[in-house]
């Protein structure tokens, strides 16, 4: 088993944006993005635990594991504060890794993120999860998508391509068998959320038919919110541009300094 999961590197520039996708893909469905961002920052995009490179390394078994073995590898790799972008499972990671260890995350950019509420559509993760022909993959994308949407060539070729991968297709099946079960989702307790004071941003899709987007409606204030009308589900694949933008924006926002607790003196 490998010890750390796999990732790719490109850009060059004087910060350090990770990004991690969702489940059921793998890091190349961030092409679109890095490439609008290579001129300003170094980047690394990760193939999550349990897919793709990363499908027998350290960290399966769910977020809080992928988020330990990450964190260890960006620790590895002597990097200092870095952004962070998730996409669904991905934003879950990308949060717990910024609750474990604050003082690494300078942003974190959290695109429809798991872990918001408990509700989630589990008969179409499963069934993206057993997609494997290329018919299959792209309506399951589709499914999951706004419905004016249609999932890039590049995105499916890729996702075929990991899950024919001995091993890929079942891993795939009991990931989100476990994450599902009761049909419902793991929860981020609010109180946990509200200690965050690094830039938070989180964009969610009108007409997300997996993840609710009235799940936006308990986020704590002071987490910026942008609602993409017409998109669904897989953002970074609807709309890269617009995620590329957001990101970079994020990336350039200040911590806010959090409130002393009362009878403390302020600094």
């Amino acid at each position: 088993m490998l010890p750390f999961p796999y990732a790719v590197e490109g850009g060059a520039g004087p910060k350090t944006i990770v990004f991690l996708h969702g489940f059921g893909a793998c890091r190349e469905i961030w092409r679109d993005v890095m490439a609008s961002l290579a001129p300003e920052a170094r980047m690394l995009a990760y193939d999550l635990p349990g897919h793709g490179q990363s499908l027998e390394c350290e960290g399966i078994g769910g977020a809080k594991p992928a988020a330990q073995a990450i964190l260890a590898d960006l620790a590895a790799r002597q990097l200092g504060k870095v952004h962070l972008a998730g996409h669904s499972m991905g934003g879950a990671i990308a949060t717990l890794m910024a609750l474990a260890e604050p003082d690494k995350v300078a942003s974190l950019t959290l695109l429809a993120p798991g872990g918001f509420g408990p509700e989630i559509n589990a008969a179409l993760l499963r069934r993206y999860a057993a997609a494997a022909g290329r018919t299959e993959v792209r309506t399951s994308l589709a499914a999951m998508s706004g419905l004016r949407s249609v999932p890039p060539d590049h995105v499916v070729d890729a996702l075929c391509r990991m899950r024919r991968q001995p091993g890929q297709l079942q891993t795939l099946i009991d990931m989100a068998a476990a994450m599902t079960k009761d049909d419902r989702q793991g929860v981020i307790p609010r109180a946990q959320l509200e200690t965050l004071d690094m830039p938070v941003m989180v964009v969610w899709g009108a007409e997300d038919p997996l993840l609710p987007v009235a799940q936006t409606e308990a986020l704590p204030p002071h987490f910026h919110l942008h609602h993409v009308l017409d998109a669904g589900h897989m953002l970074v694949e609807e709309a890269p541009a617009l995620v590329a933008e957001i990101v970079r924006r994020n990336t350039r926002r200040r911590a806010r300094r959090l409130r002393p607790p009362l009878g403390a003196a302020a600094s």
